[in-house]
């Protein structure tokens, strides 16, 4: 599956509470939540994002609590992909339980740039950055994975 949009950068470990802040959680609407998207990082990220751009973080991005609003928020305010040197594990698995596509590159996440054009394409373990006319590696996504993030998320993927 490929994605192509600006880069919003972000550093080393933004937690779940910047990504949404506690006082959204009593919500459940994911369109809600997506209002507040970064809030506590970026007080204007949701907006000033546009429906496909990728979040680009640093180490340990979604670190903190296991709140799943986090990569809802994320999800519902259009970021069609996140790109990080590295995840907080429950944060990666809440990522994928909900279609949300994530990808590991060292070298993408320190390179690429604010507003860069970015085109992941999760199949092959690509990261092209069309700013720049760079490409880096990432481990592609297992097949499995593939189908619960085009099915939208994990229920989804067991009802079919």
């Amino acid at each position: 599956m490929k994605y192509k949009g600006k880069a919003r950068k972000f550093g080393d470990n933004i937690n779940t509470d910047e990504i949404i802040p506690g006082r959204y959680l009593n919500m459940k609407d994911p369109d809600e939540l997506g209002k507040h998207c970064m809030e506590g990082a970026d007080k204007d990220f949701a907006k000033k994002v546009n429906k496909g751009d990728i979040i680009v973080g640093g180490k340990n991005f979604g670190c903190g609590s296991s709140r799943e609003h986090a990569p809802i928020a994320i999800k519902a305010c259009g970021v069609s992909c996140i790109i990080a040197e590295s995840f907080a594990r429950i944060f990666y698995r809440n990522a994928i339980n909900i279609g949300l596509p994530i990808v590991t590159s060292e070298d993408a996440s320190r390179d690429i740039k604010q507003n860069d054009t970015i085109e992941v394409d999760t199949k092959a373990g690509i990261i092209k950055n069309i700013s720049r006319k760079k490409a880096y590696r990432s481990e592609a996504h297992p097949t499995f994975i593939q189908n619960i993030i085009r099915k939208n998320g994990l229920m989804n993927y067991v009802r079919r």
